[in-house]
């Protein structure tokens, strides 16, 4: 159950991306990008209007949202099913998210940014852009988020093991 739960976050974690990508919803998204990205978007960025397409991009960010609760837990809840204690529910829960932090190093920041051109294709102003080429520009961001996946391990193991 942990991995296809593991493997599920992994498939909406792409599916949020790809969505939110091809309706940027908020110009908040971009941050995420490298600094030179950035700076090549902000003219359309500034220029957001709420449109359709990007209420629908809002939709999937919430959906993405519910999805990561939603996996947790169903997580949570089979391990309650099956007597799970707190060291149990915290492997589960680190197992998943260390998961889906590694799919997200690997499989976005590494292949789909730095070897396909999928983000230029939506966002052709940025062609040339040497972030573009730059795996590691968010190390520190990436650091932080494996320190919260222990620190939201436990917090989640301890508040399923008050159930």
């Amino acid at each position: 159950m942990t991995w296809l739960l593991a493997l599920a976050g992994c498939a909406v974690l792409f599916l949020g991306i790809w969505g939110v990508t091809v309706t940027m919803p908020t110009a908040l998204l971009a941050k995420n990008f490298p600094e030179d990205v950035q700076q090549k978007l902000r003219p359309r960025l500034e220029g957001l209007t709420m449109t359709p397409r990007r209420l629908l991009g809002w939709a999937i960010l919430a959906l993405l949202v519910a999805g990561y609760i939603a996996l947790f837990t169903i997580g949570g809840m089979d391990g309650l099913k099956h007597g799970y204690t707190f060291g149990r529910f915290f492997l589960r829960f680190f197992v998943i998210g260390a998961v889906i932090k590694a799919f997200d190093i690997i499989a976005l920041d590494w292949f789909l940014l730095t070897k396909t051109r999928f983000f230029q294709h939506y966002f052709p102003e940025t062609e040339g852009c040497a972030g573009w080429q730059d795996f590691g520009y968010n190390r520190m961001q990436q650091a932080w988020q494996c320190v919260m996946i222990v620190l939201g391990s436990a917090v989640t193991a301890w508040i399923f093991t008050l159930l």
